[in-house]
């Protein structure tokens, strides 16, 4: 299912919608979409035969009007294991540099450890 969440920051207090990447869950992203100013998108670093998966179903979702002005932060995770893509890779295989007018960045990360 979906979790949601409210983190506080600082000043700041972010509303965090954990929806999942299951493919029958993807068809109800959409109604997550209104007021949306960043969105996080996780990708396993290790996964090969899907990362062309996830870019579609990334750039399906960017070109979505309600997402036009959020920022994207790209989460590499699975940097622990030894045939992981490193986040260079994954930015040229999930296609960011050829985003124009959104703000973007890629973390590479391991969720287990941080």
């Amino acid at each position: 299912g979906f979790n949601v969440e409210t983190v506080e920051y600082k000043n700041i207090s972010f509303t965090v919608w954990d929806v999942g990447g299951q493919d029958k869950i993807r068809p109800l992203w959409r109604h997550y979409f209104q007021n949306t100013q960043g969105l996080i998108f996780v990708v396993d670093s290790n996964d090969r035969e899907r990362v062309n998966e996830a870019r579609e179903e990334l750039m399906r979702m960017l070109a979505e009007d309600e997402l036009r002005d959020a920022v994207l932060l790209v989460f590499a995770n699975k940097q622990d294991l030894p045939n992981a893509m490193n986040a260079a890779e994954i930015t040229d295989k999930l296609g960011l540099h050829s985003l124009r007018h959104r703000n973007w960045y890629i973390q590479a990360t391991c969720a287990t450890s941080g």
